[in-house]
């Protein structure tokens, strides 16, 4: 079954992506939850006049998040945190805490769209990376050290 998404859908697509889904999942949970229409060939000349539209629009955005990418990739960011025994966390470092340490340097972005290389959570101190999405064609690597508080 070909359905539309209206809204990004997290190991699916973007908005306004054309994806095959299986019949169950698209009928039961994507169009009730609106994320979704069928992709009938009216929906598809419609949405193939939005995309010209907003292809214009979007190539402004992304250079607009350009600046936004390089200032993400010059920080130097370090995040504390409480130590116990063998050098490991009380706790964890996570999306919502590199989150929080960009909204302080200024950076606003959703912690759905922070993604830590190699796993969710750090439990440890050290050097880490992450990839940060500002837009579907438009990726920053952010380093950061997780230190001892």
């Amino acid at each position: 079954m070909e359905v539309i998404l209206k809204k990004d859908v997290e190991n699916l697509g973007f908005i306004d992506d054309i994806v095959t889904v299986k019949a169950g999942y698209g009928r039961n949970y994507l169009i009730p939850n609106k994320l979704a229409v069928f992709a009938t060939s009216s929906e598809k000349k419609i949405l193939a006049e939005n995309l010209r539209q907003k292809e214009q629009k979007n190539q402004q955005l992304i250079k607009e998040l350009e600046s936004t990418k390089k200032k993400i990739e010059g920080l130097e960011l370090t995040i504390k945190s409480k130590v116990g025994e063998d050098k490991k966390l009380f706790g964890s470092v996570n999306a919502a805490s590199l989150q929080h340490a960009l909204d302080e340097n200024g950076i606003s972005i959703e912690k759905k769209y922070i993604t830590i290389n190699g796993t969710n959570l750090i439990k440890t101190i050290g050097s880490f990376s992450a990839k940060v999405r500002l837009h579907r064609d438009l990726i920053a690597d952010l380093s950061f050290e997780v230190i001892a508080a």
